[in-house]
């Protein structure tokens, strides 16, 4: 049986994962006014555009529009912008908000494990034969945490 235009094949009467509805990424700029929303609260245009440096209000426009449009930011009756906090989580998933900033949820457990294993990696290296593995284990987990880390807070930086 021939598909009409628009129509999607089912497999075990279930859509394809590529259909499936998915939460709109934002990023870059865009990303940035939703950021800037949420810190500051409702925003007229022009207070986000120069808030953020951008060059022109039709920027700031665009960005507020790809917001509205994908439903993470709202307009009141006076016109002025904000950011739908209901979905904030799931485009903040992996940070934690510390006053204004927002930092890896990932960066607590390294900076509270980092000292902790260098610590007993180094006081172990001197009591017995299998310390060695332990040390290694321990860099090696400090290295994946910190990697994490790393990835998680590009994914904000990109958008600065």
């Amino acid at each position: 049986m021939a598909l009409r235009p628009g129509e999607v094949e089912k497999v075990n009467g279930q859509e394809p994962d590529s259909t499936r509805k998915t939460i709109p990424e934002i990023k870059g700029n865009t990303l940035r006014v939703y950021l800037f929303l949420l810190r500051q609260g409702p925003s007229e245009l022009r207070e986000v555009q120069r808030g953020l440096g951008l060059s022109t209000p039709s920027l700031a426009s665009y960005h507020l529009d790809r917001l509205l449009t994908m439903g993470y930011a709202s307009q009141n009756e006076a016109g002025k912008y904000y950011a739908v906090r209901e979905v904030s989580g799931e485009i903040l998933e992996g940070f934690s908000r510390v006053g204004v900033l927002l930092v890896p949820q990932l960066l607590f457990f390294a900076v509270l494990f980092t000292p902790i294993i260098g610590y007993f990696a180094l006081m172990s290296l001197h009591s017995s034969a299998f310390v060695p593995f332990l040390a290694a284990a321990s860099l090696c987990l400090v290295a994946v945490v910190w990697y994490q880390t790393i990835l998680v807070w590009r994914r904000l930086s990109s958008t600065r």
